[in-house]
């Protein structure tokens, strides 16, 4: 049977998109952080008059750009996103004409590289060239005569936004593979949930099968014992005590069987339905035509728990009378055969409830075979009873 959820453990993919954001979000500290302590401890001039109060000013606002890396991207819309970034582009080139020395540019690679892991490919595009051009443009008035090599850097600024791309198709694929480890997970549990109820529907057509038919055939010989009291015949009560006895010895070896079945261990078919009828006082009832084969363990369960179930009736209904059994194998099928005569005896079992046929059609569905029963009109056994199991090959 498989296992209760509560006994599943955790999926990953449960957890893992809770740690990935404290993940992210920690490391995404960290990083403006660095990147702040960075420009504090080398750009210059810094000071609180002409120059120095330019970088400084300036240097506080591409550290308020860049703290938008710090706010989730559910609370700020793409395009609030894209104009702040654009700012964050203008202030990181004159951060880089108003300072003299250090990593100025720090800001505009960094700033790009945000624009490349947040904003579509278009826009990030855009603003990654418009940062080179800026960058570059103020690097090269200020280079001197031949000095344009630090123009290069500036143009480089933009290159970045390759970095933050390729970073967003990696979270995009990371995203994608949890929600279908979600989605794989739910699927297992759903069914899950499903093969536990068809194992209780099994277990419960078992568990109806064998109490039916013992107590059925018990209580009819314990009511003929006590309306054989009265007859003070002792040879007739210790006959139907024995039978009794019988049913009792057949209700333990059906409750082996469902056991067995339940551990879907292999029934002999043949031998079982042989038992089956001696243990209800039908001996020799039994018929067998065709090449007898070995059958796959559902299809024996099903057939001895039809057979159980027609016994049953036949008791119930029609007690004293005669049933035959034919278990017939051919190319396309299994078919089993169970036929009652009239009853010779008064009918004192209460009605059924009707869950054995339930039972049965149940059983044969899932085999994709077919359950027919009905009154016999023509024979021998016209006036009686017949129930039909065909399992295909």
């Amino acid at each position: 049977m498989p296992a209760r959820e509560t006994d599943r453990p955790v999926g990953l993919a449960r957890w893992s998109r809770p740690d990935r954001a404290g993940r992210s979000a920690r490391s995404q500290a960290v990083l403006v952080a660095a990147v702040v302590a960075v420009g504090i401890v080398t750009i210059r001039p810094m000071g609180l008059s002409g120059r120095g109060l330019a970088v400084v000013l300036l240097f506080v606002i591409n550290c308020a750009v860049l703290a938008v890396r710090l706010v989730p991207e559910s609370a700020l819309s793409d395009r609030l996103v894209t104009v702040w970034l654009a700012f964050g582009v203008l202030a990181a080139a004159a951060l880089i004409g108003a300072g003299r020395s250090g990593a100025t540019y720090i800001f505009a690679f960094f700033l790009t590289a945000f624009a490349g892991s947040r904003l579509n490919a278009r826009a990030a595009l855009a603003l990654a060239a418009s940062c080179s051009l800026l960058c570059g443009g103020v690097l090269y008035v200020q280079a001197g005569p031949g000095e344009y090599a630090t123009t290069v850097l500036g143009l480089a600024t933009g290159a970045a936004v390759l970095g933050g791309m390729a970073g967003r198709s990696r979270a995009q694929a990371t995203r994608a593979a949890i929600a279908a480890a979600e989605s794989a997970e739910k699927a297992a549990r759903a069914e899950a949930r499903t093969a536990v109820l068809a194992e209780r529907t099994r277990i419960a057509r078992d568990v109806h099968d064998v109490l039916a038919h013992s107590l059925a055939g018990l209580n009819m010989q314990l009511e003929l014992v006590d309306a054989l009291i009265d007859t003070g015949d002792l040879e007739r009560i210790r006959e139907a005590n024995g039978r009794a006895h019988g049913l009792v010895k057949e209700s333990l070896r059906q409750a082996q069987w469902t056991v067995h079945a339940l551990r879907e261990d292999h029934l002999p078919l043949r031998e079982s339905l042989t038992a089956m009828l001696e243990s209800s006082g039908h001996d020799g009832a039994l018929t067998v035509a065709g090449e007898v084969r070995e059958l796959p363990a559902q299809s024996t369960q099903c057939l001895l728990r039809i057979a159980q179930e027609a016994l049953t009736n036949a008791t119930r209904h029609a007690p004293g009378g005669e049933v035959r059994m034919r278990l017939a194998f051919t190319e396309e099928a299994t078919v089993l055969n169970v036929r009652n005569r009239p009853a010779t005896l008064p009918v004192t079992a209460a009605a059924g409830s009707g869950m054995g046929l339930i039972g049965m059609r149940e059983r044969i569905a899932l085999l994709g075979g077919a359950v027919t029963t009905g009154p016999v009109t023509t024979g021998p056994d016209s006036g009686g009873w017949q129930v039909e199991a065909v399992i295909p090959r």
